[in-house]
């Protein structure tokens, strides 16, 4: 058995760590794309330290930029950095056989070595911020994200082949591979495999599909999916398989699987083709959940159903266009670490 195990992130929380938009395709190619990045993070951020204290990442070149934008509503640790996307750049959290937490450093690579990426920064955050939260560091044996897994906190994982079975991350893992080194550094004892992430995820400037995108566990037994309704929409049939394979799926303790699903916005597309907005892409914390929102009709229904799943805790949406039209939502810039 392993000695290690990651709470479910609806455990108590004493910090989250993000990172600051500072260069590269997330800042953008003008300043006014720069300043909706910059805001649009400093939004999430001050929502998130609403319930728990916020540590924010920020290159030392935009110190000045970060500052103007969040004052004193977050705690700074200066680090260079290539991008903002904490959840993958980011360590995860675990706890030992005795309760006490270490970081697990998923060997980032941009998301599979992708032409546009850079990391050579980003590769060393894990093991700086595993520093700074005074952890141990555990090096996985794969390459990983943060947003490429999501736990119950009782045994289950989702993943997606497309992410953990991808070429330019692990070229030669098989799911058995895969399965042992989540049970030997996150406890778990069942991988329910999705295929794909959604449409936009799978592009140029995706991740390979990552799961957090798509589907999550609110609770064990519980699994909140990304439901594209429009049958115009390429996420339509993903959307469908993923319901398929979550209705025929068991967790680690043997029960089926109750489904609940999240409408899509009704917005089917952007300038760059079709959109991946989703609210799945949600953050917990303390007693608070932070939402995605894009003005759209079904920001409501969304927020209403994340109540209802997470009762007794504040939901707060936040626009996240800006964070979506980069390649990511408000759980992809966001890292937790339980509370000690």
């Amino acid at each position: 058995m392993s000695t290690y195990f990651m709470p479910a992130e609806t455990a108590a929380h004493e910090r989250i760590y993000m990172a600051f938009p500072s260069s590269g395709y997330t800042l953008g190619d003008t300043e006014e794309q720069a300043e909706a990045a910059r805001t649009t993070w400093a939004n999430v951020a001050r929502a998130v330290a609403r319930f728990t204290p916020v540590t924010m990442v920020v290159d030392p070149a935009a110190e000045a930029d970060a500052r103007r934008h969040l004052g004193d509503a977050v705690d700074y640790e200066f680090r260079e950095l290539n991008d903002a996307w904490m959840r993958d750049i980011g360590p995860t959290f675990v706890r030992d056989a005795s309760g006490e937490l270490a970081a697990v450093n998923w060997n980032f690579n941009g998301w599979g070595a992708q032409e546009w990426a850079s990391w050579d920064k980003d590769s060393k955050i894990a093991a700086e911020i595993a520093r700074h939260a005074d952890v141990p560091l555990l090096t996985s044996a794969i390459t990983n994200e943060g947003g490429g897994i999501h736990v119950d906190g009782e045994g289950t994982i989702l993943a997606t082949r497309s992410v953990q079975l991808d070429p330019g991350r692990n070229p030669q893992a098989t799911e058995e591979h895969i399965e042992a080194e989540f049970a030997r550094l996150l406890g778990t004892e069942k991988v329910i495999w999705l295929n794909r992430g959604l449409t936009r995820d799978n592009e140029e400037f995706g991740t390979r599909g990552h799961v957090d995108i798509v589907a999550c566990f609110p609770a064990p037994g519980v699994v909140l999916y990304h439901d594209q309704q429009d049958d115009t929409h390429p996420d339509f049939a993903i959307s469908a398989e993923v319901r398929s394979i979550l209705e025929s799926a068991t967790d680690a303790r043997g029960r089926a699987l109750k489904l609940v699903p999240v409408p899509a916005p009704t917005v089917l597309k952007d300038e760059e083709g079709w959109v991946d907005y989703s609210y799945i892409n949600h953050l917990v914390t303390n007693d608070g959940v932070i939402a995605c929102a894009f003005n759209d009709p079904n920001d409501e229904v969304a927020a209403g159903i994340l109540a209802e799943v997470y009762p007794g805790r504040d939901v707060v949406s936040v626009d996240a266009t800006e964070l979506y039209a980069r390649g990511g939502g408000i759980h992809c810039i966001t890292q937790q670490v339980p509370t000690r």
